[in-house]
């Protein structure tokens, strides 16, 4: 069978790889020039590619594999529906050859976190798990081998060409706007999460916060819909069970009991969000038929993923952390709220089209001055000026931006790099832009000199 395999970014080239070892005809169409190890990679695995655009070439196989990013809009996507050729996404083309129980983490924040730790939890416990999506390993890898579980973070993107998957465990972080470039609308974009639930197996399991159940129409699938709550836990009777957060433990309430999972303060990751995040993975745990009891303590060994709420540094009192990976409003606006203690954020970076209003009126109550820097800067000076916050400055660099937060922080203060944007305008990629924060922090440390002396 003959395939075309487009893109061939991390995930496309995992895909082309792996369908040529699994028996398949396979050629590679990328808009972008290759690299040379990349077209080396090609040629001594017998793959034919095209490089710097799209030809009609591209046309001459039997179905179109379509790899994650992906959109509706791109041109071989439009030449495939216009010769009428069958196109499958990356998720339902790799289904086939997977084994294991599938456990799929999607959400607009949170979800790689909550994917490692569900992979770690799941590997101290003693199972043979894999763990795939943005952490540079792609669910291709996976294919052909046996596993016990295979914990995969899962993209809106991937979701949207997904009708076949299936999925044991369905966890659903939480859902904002995001990618509205990509999708069209904030609808689309939700319709694309939802499809984890429509994907889940009849005897699978949702987890899920209670304000997304209307917007994931949950209906009577079984699972745990996730709320805080200050009062004590009592069991309630609907199709799914509670998982209810306080400050002092979080309980699943399931079966007419309620089992106590863990105690926030014992957790070592920061912010509200993370409690979130680690309460879902032990429900997973728990639907997984698995021993909460040891799982939770394998919660104190973990470590967080880097650039996310990532303890950086201090310096005289100030306190510096990296959340680079917030690259939505929404990331941001949940990094500002669930740390404690006075803050000085840094924003901007290239947007996704989202408005700042709602940053804005959060800026404005919980964040003492603000430093704005990259394409977006001016865009969220006028959002923070409508809501009568004027202690913002604007810096055209990292070092600028930095420099002047930590000038403005007092002691006992935060620096938060939570920029609400992408990197692309100063930086490959959020990560690279949260080495650069973390290098010029970690001079700053070092630093002989005294903090305003």
């Amino acid at each position: 069978m003959k395939i075309t395999v487009v893109g061939s970014g991390v995930s496309g080239k995992a895909l082309a790889l792996f369908a040529k070892n699994a028996g398949f005809d396979v050629f590679v169409t990328e808009q972008n020039k290759l690299d040379d190890d990349t077209k080396e990679l090609y040629d001594e695995n017998g793959i034919k590619w095209e490089e710097g655009g799209h030809t009609r070439g591209l046309l001459d196989c039997d179905l179109l594999v379509l790899s994650s990013g992906v959109s509706e809009k791109s041109i071989p996507v439009k030449m495939a529906r216009q010769e009428g050729l069958p196109l499958k996404g990356e998720l339902d083309f790799i289904y086939p050859y997977l084994s294991g129980k599938i456990i799929g983490v999607t959400g607009t924040n949170g979800k790689s976190t909550t994917a490692a730790l569900v992979h770690h939890l799941l590997t101290k416990l003693g199972y043979n798990a894999a763990l795939a999506g943005n952490f540079g390993i792609p669910l291709a890898n996976f294919a052909m081998k046996k596993f016990d579980y295979i914990v995969i973070e899962v993209s809106s993107f991937q979701l949207h060409w997904a009708t076949h998957f299936s999925f044991d465990i369905a966890i659903v972080t939480n859902i904002c706007p995001d990618h509205i470039d990509w999708h069209g609308s904030f609808e689309a974009y939700v319709k694309a999460k939802r499809r984890i639930i429509d994907l889940l197996a009849p005897d699978g399991y949702c987890i899920y916060r209670t304000k997304e159940e209307d917007l994931l129409q949950i209906g009577n699938r079984k699972g745990a819909r996730l709320y805080w709550s200050s009062n004590t836990p009592v069991y309630g009777n609907a199709v799914q069970d509670d998982l209810v957060l306080s400050n002092s433990e979080v309980v699943l309430m399931a079966n007419d009991h309620n089992l106590k999972l863990f105690s926030p303060t014992t957790l070592p990751l920061f912010g509200r969000h993370n409690v979130e995040n680690a309460a879902m993975a032990m429900a997973a745990v728990y639907y997984l038929g698995r021993d909460v009891n040891k799982a939770s303590k394998s919660l104190l060994d973990f470590k967080n993923l880097p650039h996310r709420c990532e303890r950086v540094g201090e310096k005289d009192g100030v306190l510096f952390i990296d959340d680079s990976k917030g690259t939505n409003v929404a990331s941001t606006i949940t990094a500002i709220t669930s740390i404690p203690g006075r803050k000085v954020v840094i924003l901007g970076g290239r947007g996704k089209g989202e408005q700042y209003d709602e940053l804005a009126k959060v800026v404005k109550e919980h964040v003492k001055a603000a430093v704005l820097l990259g394409e977006e800067k001016e865009a969220i000076s006028k959002a923070l000026e409508e809501t009568g916050f004027y202690n913002f400055y604007f810096v055209s660099s990292m070092e600028e931006a930095v420099s002047m937060a930590f000038k403005i922080a007092d002691q006992g203060e935060i620096v938060l790099l939570s920029p609400a944007c992408t990197s692309w305008d100063m930086y490959k990629n959020y990560h690279e832009r949260g080495m650069h924060f973390q290098k010029i922090v970690k001079e700053i440390v070092k630093a002989d000199t005294v903090k305003n002396g």
